[in-house]
């Protein structure tokens, strides 16, 4: 079971489902005449390479690589239903993700960083003006997952999110992957990206606390050079709490990242769960080929 746990992973994209196992990928989605299409491919070596073994280095990097698989998937999805194809490879792709993830630090990390600096202006301390500065990160995460949720298309890819982590879930408690025994099986999952974001948001606020007192370019270079640490120890966090939930302080722990889950979940109809299971099967047969 716990290679089980460790091993696969999944991401709702636009009307589909990605998949990633070890060695190889899958993405099915639903084209506008009603046909699944699946898409699938091998994983760079970096997966099988000895650097997935070592605790907190991994974590940022599988997650940079990740990052531009979530990119190549959307771009894929997207093509899938308007019939063009655009690719979205090599410098293109990361580059693109360079400017995503400028935007996400700006906005997530730089901003609350300026609303506590303003908090010192008004007269706070350095400590009160860091606990407002990591209240306010939480709240804008937070009010961001709900405001995008609200539109009907990211409502469906909310919906193809549940559908994932039903299927994740019904396998790792070996059932039968039908869409009518997969309906039975929790929206929320562990391991979710969901959870990552609110564990790297709590840790932030420690971490960053401690940057206080020096000067102002050290405060923002540190901030910058930390969110892969950060992001490290977040996933391995995440990694712990997921192989321990038969622990009772481990499951209560893990509660506030699963009720931040029911942000970015929906529950699926039973043509979405159909192209999830199918991803995952894709992925699985291709892991043995």
């Amino acid at each position: 079971m716990e290679d089980r746990i460790i091993a696969y992973g999944g991401q709702a994209v636009l009307e589909g489902v990605l998949m990633r196992g070890q060695k190889a990928l899958a993405i099915a989605m639903r084209a506008p005449d009603g046909q699944i299409v699946v898409h699938t491919e091998k994983l760079s070596g970096i997966y099988q390479s000895p650097i997935t073994k070592i605790p907190f280095l991994r974590g940022s990097i599988l997650l940079w690589d990740a990052l531009g698989l979530g990119m190549k998937a959307l771009t894929i999805s997207a093509n899938t239903q308007t019939g063009e194809d655009e690719k979205l490879e090599g410098p293109m792709l990361y580059g693109t993700l360079a400017v995503s993830l400028l935007f996400a630090v700006g906005l997530f990390f730089l901003v609350p960083y300026g609303i506590g600096k303003f908090g010192q202006w008004l007269g706070m301390g350095v400590w009160s003006a860091a606990l407002l500065e990591g209240i306010f990160r939480l709240v804008l995460i937070v009010a961001y997952m709900w405001l995008v949720g609200l539109m009907p298309d990211i409502q469906r890819v909310f919906q193809y999110h549940g559908a994932e982590h039903k299927t994740i879930n019904a396998y790792e408690a070996g059932a039968s992957l039908t869409p009518e025994e997969v309906a039975k099986y929790s929206l929320q999952h562990p391991r979710c990206g969901t959870s990552f974001l609110l564990t790297l948001a709590v840790l932030s606020i420690l971490a960053f606390s401690l940057l206080h007192p020096f000067a102002v370019y050290i405060q923002i270079l540190g901030r910058i050079l930390l969110i892969p640490v950060l992001a490290g120890v977040s996933l391995e966090y995440i990694r712990w709490m997921a192989n321990h939930l038969d622990n009772g302080f481990v499951r209560w722990l893990i509660q506030p990242n699963l009720a931040l889950q029911k942000l970015t979940t929906r529950e699926p109809d039973l043509g979405m769960l159909e192209v999830s299971i199918r991803s995952f099967n894709e992925m699985m047969s291709a892991e043995k080929a």
